[in-house]
């Protein structure tokens, strides 16, 4: 459904993209589904984050 993004603003509309899909369907499967994927895509962010604090 994604793909690995390193530029915050592609992230975002990324994010942005999985919200409106996850407004507009029906099922609950379907929701969950979304659901992880905006998890996998925070998780990769704040990983980013840490990353960089780290070499700082």
């Amino acid at each position: 459904m994604t793909s690995t993004t390193t530029s915050s603003g592609s992230g975002d509309d990324e994010v942005r993209q999985l919200y409106e899909q996850y407004q507009v369907v029906e099922s609950d499967a379907e929701r969950h589904e979304i659901a992880l994927e905006m998890g996998k895509l925070d998780g990769r962010r704040h990983a980013e984050i840490y990353a960089a604090l780290e070499d700082e």
